[in-house]
């Protein structure tokens, strides 16, 4: 089982949109809005590589997400 943290930042006003849209996708364990850098924060869980990969697609696909940057946990 692979778990990563998906740093996302949407948009200017479209956090609340994207992080409702992600509450509900498949393989999304927490999804969490936060100040920083990055607008939030995703909690994905995946039983591969080509799955981890299938969920990160669908996720940049959402509407009013600016960017991504995934980290796959190794330990």
């Amino acid at each position: 089982m692979l778990l990563a943290y998906i740093l996302i930042n949407t948009e200017i006003g479209d956090e609340e949109k994207v992080y409702n849209a992600l509450t509900n996708m498949e393989g999304v364990v927490e999804t969490h809005i936060v100040y920083g850098v990055y607008d939030i924060v995703a909690k994905v869980r995946a039983e591969d590589t080509e799955k981890l990969r299938t969920i990160v697609e669908n996720i940049r696909k959402k509407a009013g997400l600016r960017s991504t940057l995934t980290l796959i946990v190794t330990k």
